[in-house]
């Protein structure tokens, strides 16, 4: 079941490359911002209920849903970027086995503690 999820995450992380394919953007542009979503773990100086709820915000692909369809639905390519980069590094950090954190800490995860 785990090699399952972890290509479905793939396959989320391709169409998130395809629908940055689909805007005028460079590629580069791809590679520069993927890992950015990440500043969420600022939150974690700050304690481990505020590190999850920031690390979660900029991680949760719904989140990354909407702000693309709202982008595409008022014709705003830098919200459907951030929408873009949002949702495939979710899923590409899901693919890793880095899901959504609790409150417990860093390591604890929806899809289990990272590092066992």
């Amino acid at each position: 079941m785990k090699t399952t999820l972890k290509l479905e995450e793939l396959m989320m992380f391709v169409l998130g490359i395809y629908l940055f394919a689909l805007l005028d953007y460079a590629w580069w542009w791809f590679f520069v911002l993927i890992l950015t979503p990440d500043i969420g773990m600022l939150g974690y100086l700050f304690g481990n209920r505020a590190g999850a709820f920031c690390y979660n915000l900029f991680h949760h692909k719904g989140i990354a849903m909407l702000i693309y369809l709202a982008g595409s639905y008022f014709s705003i390519p830098l919200c459907q970027l951030i929408g873009v980069i949002l949702f495939s590094h979710s899923a590409l950090d899901r693919m890793f086995g880095y899901g959504l954190k609790y409150d417990k800490g860093f390591k604890f995860t929806h899809l289990g503690e990272i590092g066992k």
